[in-house]
This record gives structure tokens, sequence and C-alpha cells, in this order.
């Protein structure tokens, strides 16, 4: 597989853990530990794209690659995309972007994003899990996604898709056996000419219904490839709980 590049947007603030990427987590920065994890696959660069000069300032302490970006991108995708132009990436290079807050990523995720991709010659690609509670089924803040059996995506949703009505429509009936709910896993890659494409046409009307920025792509008859993921996901941080069980898993390793 040709080398790709891994993007890991970093912004400063956040509404529930301010700094979130300058805290520590067992003698390592959150920023430190997404860099590392990124820097074990088979990536030919990581860089961190941020707009904020403390996080610079951190990266370069631990002899990462930063770039400074504009503090009014809307997205990490916008964020992205700039990274792309400043690094000069040619069109048909493949970028992958890993969030910020997961410091436990396994590497052959990154991989199988990026090599499916290729594979696939659709222009994104994601991951996806199995969904096994009815929690997650109907929570919001899960992403369902639906595939058809080539694995390219037919929609995104935070509603339980696809419905079964012989499970759903009985309280406590569970989830369907067959595993077609499935869990999207916001790690993505993108082909660098699509990448500018995306982030030039602008918010659409699904995408912000559903406060989904791929169905942007889907929106304007853009492919994206979704399989398992090869390893189960670790979880991110968004909440003072997940950083205090992330740390806990990191001092018992």
């Amino acid at each position: 597989m040709a080398p790709f590049t891994v993007i890991i947007p970093a912004r400063y603030s956040s509404t529930r853990l301010p700094g979130k990427p300058l805290l520590d987590l067992a003698g390592k920065t959150m920023i430190q530990r997404v860099y590392e994890q990124a820097g074990q696959s088979d990536a030919g660069r990581v860089v961190v794209a941020t707009d904020d000069e403390r996080i610079k300032a951190c990266v370069l302490e631990f002899g990462g690659e930063v770039c400074m970006t504009s503090p009014d991108h809307e997205s990490g995708t916008d964020r992205l995309a700039e990274v792309a132009q400043q690094l000069a990436l040619s069109e048909g290079e493949c970028v992958v972007n890993v969030q910020g807050d997961e410091p436990l990523i396994p590497p052959s995720v990154i991989n199988q994003v990026a090599g499916n991709l290729v594979g696939s010659g659709a222009s994104m690609s994601t991951l996806s899990e199995v969904i096994t509670s009815e929690e997650v089924a109907f929570d919001p803040n899960a992403v369902k996604v639906v595939s058809d059996k080539n694995g390219i995506a037919l929609y995104f949703s935070r509603a339980p898709i696809p419905w079964s009505r012989d499970t759903f429509s009985i309280a406590g009936g569970g989830v369907p056996k067959q595993q077609l709910l499935q869990r999207h896993i916001g790690i993505y890659g993108y082909r660098v000419g699509f990448l500018h494409q995306f982030v030039q046409w602008g918010p659409c009307a699904l995408e912000q219904t559903e406060s989904l920025e791929q169905l942007r792509a889907m929106w304007h008859g853009a492919k994206i490839h979704v399989e398992q993921a090869v390893e189960p996901p670790a979880p991110g941080i968004d909440t003072e709980a997940d950083l205090a069980a992330v740390r806990k898993l990191l001092e018992v390793s």
C-alpha cells in the first residue's frame, strides 16, 4: 500500500474538558499518546493540526510535527483540508483523520481505513462495529450506519437503522441477531482531491438535520466505504468519566 498521511486535528477549547489535548494521561499528554499510536501505524507521516500555540509547543517538545491552521474552521475536516494544502499533498494521496481525543486508538484500525480507501476506489472510508445492546441502538449519540453488500454506505443516522420491526416493536425485545445494526466509528480516510472538493460544497440539508458531516458526501453522490473494525475501538475521551476510565486503563497496562 502506498504511504499515507495521518492528520490529527486538536483544539484547545472544549465545553466539557477545556485544554483536553494537554491533559495528563499517566505521564504523557493526550495529544502525545494519540500521536504515538498513529506513529505505530504504516503512515509515512503524522501531523497534528491545531490553532493553539500551547498545543503546538507541546507537540514540538515531544518531537512531533505540527501545522498551525486558521482558528475560524467550523469543523475538523476544514482543518484537515488546510493542512493537506499546506503540505502540498497531491490529489491522489490518502490522508487519515484520527481524532485527537482517542489516545488508545489501535494502529491496525488506522491501517485498515487507509487500505480500504485505496482498495475500494471510494472517495472516503470509515469503520463500524456491531451493536449488541438496546441502550446503544437507541442512543442518539451513537451514530448508526447501513451499508450495501460491497461495503458502501447507504446512510448514517442517529436513529436506530435498520429498524427491526420484530424486535423493536416489543419492549425489551433486544437487537437483531443478524448483526445488521452497526455503530459508526469516527475515523475517516480521504483522497486529498475529494477532501478539497468536500469542504467547498458547504453544509447540506441532511447534514444539518442529523448533525452528521459525512452526509454531505452522500448528498453529493460520493461513495463512503464502511467495514467492521479489525480490532475493537478503544474508548475516546469526552467527559470526566471517560478521562478517569482511560487513566485507569493506562495505569493497569
